[in-house]
């Protein structure tokens, strides 16, 4: 990758990165500094990247960053299941983002990734297992899970008037 390709993909990606790393950390500060640090990696290491690889190589370098940063701040949580009756009341929201944003909280670290890999950013199945460092079945298997639970979180907001 030369130099001219690299600064090009600081235009297309650094967006990308960022939206999807803020999803997780909820710090803009975090966030930033995660995305600077990947494309801090893929300068030190444009030479050997393939252009067409990039943008892999940079989710890859960021969730791994991410992730990273959360176990040096003991942040990592192990989520259990979320009961039925949980007691959390959602109020009537029209903002679909909103409810959306809300989901994507119940969900465990591991499949809000991918179902924002998959579904918001438009990764393949393989893509996120290299990305991941999971196995295909294995990213398959978690968005499934996920979508599932999302589907469920969705139907509980459902109030006929």
């Amino acid at each position: 990758m030369t130099s001219k390709e690299y600064n090009n993909s600081v235009k297309l990606y650094a967006d990308r990165v960022y939206r999807f790393i803020i999803k997780h950390v909820k710090s803009e500060a975090d966030a930033k500094d995660v995305v600077q640090n990947a494309f801090l990696v893929l300068w030190n290491k444009h030479p050997e990247i393939e252009v067409g690889k990039a943008r892999a190589f940079l989710f890859s370098v960021a969730y791994n960053n991410m992730v990273d940063g959360f176990r040096k701040m003991k942040r990592v949580q192990h989520w259990a299941e979320m009961p039925e009756d949980s007691g959390i009341v959602y109020q009537k929201s029209n903002d679909l983002k909103e409810v959306l944003n809300k989901g994507l909280e119940t969900l465990p670290e591991i499949q809000k990734t991918v179902v924002l890999l998959r579904d918001y950013e438009g990764y393949s199945y393989q893509e996120i297992a290299e990305i991941t460092q999971l196995s295909e079945s294995q990213v398959k298997v978690y968005i499934f899970r996920a979508r599932k639970k999302l589907r469920f979180f969705l139907k509980g907001l459902v109030v006929s008037d």
